[in-house]
């Protein structure tokens, strides 16, 4: 939009404005992500909110039921967004007119990006003031902080005292000591600003573009949990696809979250805090997680903590009402899961890499027998396996005492599939990306990705013949295709991709330094075995070419010595007679012939 087209009557300019600036996110998720949804569920029918610092215009969008008021320091942004909003205030913090009171003040961006260099400097404990401020008794902030020891400042490969860019810079230095470094001293901060600390989410892969929120309480409380752990590694996994990074931060986020430290190591934190007195209490029903993950344009998917346990909650973001999303072989169904219990247990992809971190084959047979079975008792008479249970890999299974299920049924095959190819998909992901991430394990490094999972099926008590996981390749190249949404070009790209994944090869998603360097080891340990082969080769050749050379030199010697010569005389005469026998026979068979004829 020009500033020509703005709607000009909702534009308020007070002074202080940054007339050619721009916060803005580049990153927009679909229905505008967990943060949408999140404030969505705070904020009231009819609530006047104030949207502090740049927000995706789908946030706005979903709070369309309340009365909003966009406060900016970017006059570029305001012209962006006064079309989602009922008015837009331009010039930061001083911009705001005194006494003017609200129920639900948003910050969802942090406070950086809400203070103006072209008005009074207030630091971030004095923005925190005047948000704290315009809040009416009892009215209900959400403030995300970003974490200075978070995952991504972890794993990023830039050093952030080196970055340049327009997200980077900020009015207040980082290494203020009013800026909040943990989450005591982000519960000290605003108490200090006359706020009472509530909830609080942890935000994976990146503050600025979360497509999981899950309450702090939790991650450290669960720390076995199969959800928790599927959710870290796939928001991660997805969050850095393609990135640069120096170690795997999904693997890392799954290490936090086992060690109890995945909310300190969250990138960012979405807290909820009230204004004393606090007249009334913190918004009820708030989700366990927020997650967003799955085709393009995928639903936010909750997880609300309700009595006998967690239980799944589908909201509409995006104006499907959870319609099935994805085609060819497989989909999504979000509506399968509205109201659903969560499946409890740990996950099945972390109890295998587990195993063969220790080389414990025991677990490992007993853990790959039980998927086995478990699968073979879900298909019908002709042995093919359907809906979810198609789809259940190593990476979307739970193991409980009570015995193995599918943690995400959303994820559903079209048509049903054969049992051993279903069971052969779930095994050779889960041998690729144990040689490719180059996790140790009981078996010869010389096993490829295809070999590997005949073994692991020989350990589940199966046979599996290359054939089968040739198909099982093709059926992974066909649903991932289906799911990503790939057209018949991207899935023969994916197919050609997959068919030649080798155990040097470095895992797919985030290019990790450290996994990097691992691929490059096994690249030059594969290059020395074959070298060592190929000078064993060529040593037998030469030793076999040696010895062909003496037994030549000794035929010619012999050829020329006189006891080969008198034995040569010996046996040329008998030559010419067993000639000469043959011949003769040769002519009596031909006279006899004639006479034979006639007498018949």
């Amino acid at each position: 939009m020009t500033t020509e087209t703005a709607p000009a009557d909702r534009i308020t300019l007070p002074g202080g404005e940054m007339l050619t600036w721009s916060d803005l996110p580049e990153k927009h998720l679909p229905g505008g992500g967990p943060l949408a949804t999140l404030a969505a569920r705070i904020v009231p029918t009819g609530a006047r909110v104030l949207l502090a610092g740049p927000h995706d215009p789908a946030v706005l969008d979903r709070l369309a039921h309340a009365d909003v008021t966009c406060l900016l320091r970017g006059y570029p942004d305001a012209v962006a967004l006064a079309s989602h909003a009922a008015r837009v205030v331009v010039g930061g913090p001083a911009g705001l007119p005194d006494g003017e009171l609200f129920d639900v003040v948003i910050a969802g961006a942090g406070l950086d990006a809400v203070e103006s260099v072209e008005g009074a400097r207030l630091g971030w404990r004095g923005v925190l003031a005047r948000l704290s401020a315009a809040l009416r008794p009892g009215g209900t902030l959400l403030l995300r902080v970003d974490n200075p020891m978070g995952l991504r400042r972890l794993v990023d490969t830039e050093p952030w005292y080196a970055r340049r860019a327009d997200d980077a810079w900020a009015v207040g230095g980082v290494l203020d000591a009013d800026r909040p470094a943990n989450r005591a001293q982000l519960d000290d901060r605003l108490a200090d600003a006359g706020l009472l600390p509530g909830t609080t989410f942890a935000a994976y892969p990146d503050g600025g573009a979360a497509t999981a929120l899950v309450d702090t309480d939790q991650l450290d409380r669960h720390t076995t949990s199969g959800l928790l752990d599927a959710v870290l590694h796939g928001a991660c996994a997805g969050g850095f696809a393609d990135a640069a990074v120096l170690q795997d931060p999904a693997r890392l986020a799954v290490d936090a979250l086992h060690a109890g430290q995945a909310a300190a190591l969250a990138p960012s934190w979405l807290v909820l805090a009230r204004r004393t007195p606090a007249g009334v209490a913190e918004p009820t029903g708030l989700p366990v997680a927020l997650v967003q993950t799955g085709p393009p344009g995928a639903d936010v998917v909750e997880v609300v903590d309700e009595p006998p346990g967690w239980r799944w909650r589908v909201t509409e973001t995006s104006g499907r009402d959870g319609a099935p999303t994805g085609r060819g072989v497989a989909y999504r169904d979000l509506g399968v899961l509205a109201g659903q219990p969560v499946p409890t247990g740990r996950l099945l992809r972390t109890l295998l890499l587990d195993a063969a971190l220790r080389r414990d084959l025991d677990t490992l047979r007993r853990l790959l027998t039980g998927y086995a079975e478990w699968l073979a008792g879900q298909a019908d008479g002709d042995g093919r396996l359907g809906g979810a249970v198609a789809l259940a890999g190593v990476d979307n299974t739970v193991v409980s005492p009570a015995g193995y299920a599918v943690l995400d049924a959303s994820w559903r095959a079209t048509d049903p599939l054969a049992g051993d190819v279903v069971l052969a998909r779930g095994l050779w992901r889960f041998a690729a990306e144990l040689l490719t991430g180059g996790y140790a394990h009981p078996w010869p490094s010389t096993l490829d990705v295809a070999g590997l999972t005949v073994v692991l099926a020989g350990l589940a008590g199966q046979d599996l013949g290359r054939a089968r996981v040739t198909a099982a390749v093709e059926t992974e190249a066909a649903v991932t295709a289906a799911l990503r949404g790939l057209d018949a070009e991207g899935r023969a790209a994916l197919a050609a991709e997959l068919v030649t994944v080798a155990p040097t090869d470095p895992p797919a998603g985030p290019r990790a330094y450290q996994q990097l360097h691992e691929a490059w080891q096994r690249q030059r340990e594969e290059l020395t075995r074959l070298t060592e082969l190929q000078r064993w080769t060529d040593e037998l050749l030469t030793s076999r070419e040696r010895a062909l050379r003496r037994a030549e030199a000794t035929m010619n010697l012999l050829s020329g010595s006189l006891t080969y010569r008198v034995g040569k005389l010996a046996v040329t005469p008998a030559r010419l007679a067993k000639r000469g026998a043959r011949a003769a026979k040769r002519r009596a068979r031909a006279a006899l012939s004639p006479k034979q004829e006639e007498q018949q």
